[in-house]
């Protein structure tokens, strides 16, 4: 059964769906086909087909959306590769959840190729999926008060780069120097070239340690 649909004022539709993964994918698909959408953005559960000139494309997002499984594949992101200095301040912490040691968190972080699932919380700040969940760290109890810009953290089975410093809860385990915002950057509707986040959703992502 296709997602349903729901108006969220008069010129964007919400589709509900599974989770983050599925989420993706039908972004993915959406603009692929060139949806007559001006903005599709995909969050934790849900897309945001935002606006819709009238009727037409309102009925050409349902009938897209109809036509839309998970199972439909969809092609890989390109690959940013993150330069990363592993100095964080909860190296150690996650090294002893992990059963490891220093060294062993970088080769199981730096191993593994995330991709950006949705973006949120700041501007340039990607949600990326790829982590097992049994290397899932839970948030710290008491946020720092202030995170640089560049911090590369854990939370639950989720990585995120820091685009600019601001409070925050995840486990930090390095830092780069990549700029995460640009708003000079270009990038079109259909998500064609690179536009002011570095890591749009459905890039994928490595890091490597510097």
């Amino acid at each position: 059964m296709p997602p349903s649909l729901l108006p969220v004022g008069p010129t964007a539709l919400l589709a509900e769906v599974a989770d983050a993964g599925q989420a993706l994918s039908l972004a993915l698909f959406a603009r692929a086909a060139a949806v007559p959408a001006l903005e599709v953005v995909p969050a934790a559960a849900t897309v945001l087909f935002d606006g819709l000139a009238g009727p037409d494309d309102v009925a050409a997002v349902h009938r897209l959306v109809a036509d839309w499984s998970p199972a439909v594949p969809v092609a890989e992101g390109d690959l940013v590769e993150l330069p990363t200095t592993y100095d964080g301040a909860d190296l150690d912490d996650v090294a002893e959840r992990w059963g490891t040691d220093r060294d062993g968190v970088v080769a199981r972080h730096a191993g593994t190729t995330f991709v950006a699932a949705f973006c949120g919380f700041a501007p340039g700040f990607a949600y990326l999926d790829g982590l097992p969940a049994d290397l899932a760290v839970p948030r710290l109890d008491t946020p720092r008060t202030r995170v640089p810009a560049g911090s590369v953290g854990l939370a639950g089975a989720w990585c995120g780069v820091y685009p600019t410093g601001s409070p925050g809860g995840w486990r930090l385990l390095g830092r780069t120097d990549a700029v995460l915002w640009d708003p000079a950057r270009a990038g079109d509707r259909e998500g064609r070239g690179r536009g002011p986040a570095l890591l749009a959703p459905g890039t994928r992502v490595r890091f490597v340690p510097a």
